[in-house]
C-alpha cells in the first residue's frame, strides 16, 4: 500500500497477526462517525436527513474509543457529518493516537484552520480532506461556493505546521478521465498532500442525488483512461496496487465489508456504512451474526453497481498479503511511492 513505511509495516504486522490466530474476519480500518451532524449539504450524502434530535447527538470520547479497541483495528477513519464539529473530537484524536493508532480525521476543511490549534503534528495522525475536484466542481457538489478555497488554504496551513494531510475524492457520472486527471494533478503536484485516495460513487440510499452515480463498467472506462499514460504510477494514490487494479477492471474481486466496519451513534452497522440492514451494539455481534455471504454484487441487487473502497480495497489488501508477487509489487510502490 502507498502508505508511510511504519505503517505498512505495522499492518502487514496486523494481518500476519490474524493468519496465525486463523481469524477469517477482522478489521483492517473502523469507520467512527461520532456524529451526523453537518455544515454542509452535500448532493451525494444523506447523513444530515436524520431527525432533528439525532444530528444534535455526540458521542462521548470513552464510547468512540472503546469501540475501537473492542474492534481492534490498527487503523481508524473518524467521519460524521463534520468530525470537527464534535467538542470533544481533539481528545478522541488524542486518546486513539496515544494507543498508536493511525487515525484519519475526515473533513471538509471548513473548520479546519479554527481547530487546528487543538491538534498536534503525529505520525498516528492525518487530516484527510474531501475534495471532489476543482473550484467549481467541488463547490457545486457540496452546493456552496467558496469551500475548495478554504480547503486549499486549510491544507496548505496544515502542511506548513508539519501535520499529515490525504484527500478522498468521490468520482461522479459527471466526470471525465480529464476532470479526474486535473483535480489528482493538483493535489499530487501544487498542494503536494501526502497521499490521495479515491473512489468511484456508490448509490447511497439516503442521497439526494440519486441520478449522478456509477455503474461498473463506466467505473472501469473511467479510470482505465485516466490512469492511462503514466498518471497512476506519478500520483500519490493511498490504494493497494490490486484495487487500482480492480477500478481500472483488470481483476474483479468480492466485496469484504466486514473488513471496514461501520461504528456510529446508532452502534455496528451492517454490512457497512452505505447501506442499513440494522445495528448491532457490539463488535463481535457485528461479524458473527451478521450474513455476509448474502452481500455483493450478484448477491444483493443494492450492491450491483458498487465498487467502493470500503468493500473492496480490503479485499485487494488481503489478496496482495496471499501473493508473494503482490506483497513485493506492493512492497515496491510503497518504498518508492509509486502505484503503477
Amino acid at each position: 500500500m502507498a502508505m508511510p513505511l511504519r505503517q505498512s509495516i505495522k499492518v502487514a504486522t496486523y494481518l500476519f497477526e490474524q493468519k496465525l490466530r486463523r481469524r477469517d474476519k477482522f478489521p483492517l480500518i473502523v469507520e467512527l462517525e461520532p456524529l451526523f451532524a453537518c455544515n454542509l449539504k452535500c448532493e451525494g450524502c444523506g447523513k444530515i436527513q436524520h431527525p432533528a434530535g439525532v444530528l444534535k447527538q455526540r458521542m462521548p470520547v470513552a464510547q468512540a474509543v472503546g469501540a475501537v479497541l473492542e474492534s481492534g483495528a490498527p487503523m481508524v477513519s473518524i467521519a460524521g457529518g463534520e468530525p470537527l464539529m464534535h467538542p470533544q473530537i481533539d481528545e478522541i484524536v488524542r486518546q486513539l493516537v496515544a494507543r498508536r493508532k493511525y487515525v484519519f480525521l475526515c473533513t471538509n476543511a471548513m473548520l479546519m484552520r479554527k481547530k487546528m490549534d487543538n491538534f498536534k503534528p503525529s505520525p498516528y495522525f492525518a487530516f484527510a480532506v474531501h475534495i471532489d475536484g476543482l473550484r467549481e466542481r467541488h463547490d457545486e457538489s457540496v452546493a456552496k461556493e467558496g469551500v475548495f478555497d478554504e480547503a486549499v488554504e486549510a491544507i496548505k496551513e496544515a502542511k506548513k505546521r508539519g501535520f499529515r494531510v490525504t484527500t478522498n475524492s468521490t468520482f461522479f457520472n459527471t466526470d471525465t478521465p480529464q476532470t479526474i486527471i486535473e483535480v489528482l494533478n493538483y493535489l499530487n503536484d501544487d498542494l503536494k498532500v501526502d497521499e490521495m485516495m479515491i473512489s468511484p460513487a456508490y448509490a447511497y440510499e439516503k442521497a439526494p442525488d440519486q441520478e449522478h452515480f456509477l455503474g461498473v463498467e463506466q467505473t472501469r472506462d473511467l479510470f482505465r483512461k485516466a490512469f492511462a499514460g503514466g498518471n497512476r504510477s506519478r500520483w500519490r494514490l493511498n490504494h493497494s496496487p490490486l484495487f487500482l487494479d480492480f477500478l481500472e477492471g483488470k481483476v474483479d474481486f468480492p466485496c469484504t465489508a466486514w473488513a471496514i466496519p461501520n461504528y456510529s451513534l446508532f452502534g455496528w452497522q451492517r454490512p457497512c456504512y452505505l447501506m442499513s440492514d440494522g445495528y448491532v451494539p457490539t463488535y463481535r455481534e457485528l461479524i458473527e451474526e451478521t450474513d455476509w455471504d448474502k452481500y455483493g454484487r450478484g448477491k444483493d441487487p443494492r450492491c450491483s453497481n458498487c465498487m467502493a473502497h470500503c468493500g473492496y480495497e480490503p479485499t485487494a489488501v488481503l489478496a496482495t498479503m496471499g501473493s508473494l508477487k503482490e506483497s513485493l509489487r506492493a512492497m515496491r510502490e510503497t518504498v518508492t511511492g509509486n502505484n503503477g
